[in-house]
C-alpha cells in the first residue's frame, strides 16, 4: 500500500475504498459516520488486503 493510499485513509477513509466494491465503501462509510478512528481501521483493513501475497506467506 502506497504513503498516498495511507493518507487518504487516514484523511477521508470512504474516498480511500472508492475503488473498491460497494459493499466495501458503504461498510468503510457507516464505520466512518460512527466514529473517524473506526473509519480509518476499516479502510486501511480493506486496502491492505490486495497487499497480501498470493501464495499465503
Amino acid at each position: 500500500m502506497s504513503l498516498l493510499r495511507v493518507l487518504v485513509c487516514i484523511l477521508l477513509p470512504p474516498l480511500a475504498v472508492i475503488d473498491r466494491p460497494i459493499m466495501v465503501f458503504l461498510i468503510v462509510l457507516m464505520l466512518t459516520l460512527l466514529g473517524w478512528i473506526p473509519g480509518i481501521i476499516g479502510a486501511i483493513y480493506f486496502n491492505s488486503q490486495d497487499a497480501a501475497p498470493a501464495d499465503g506467506h
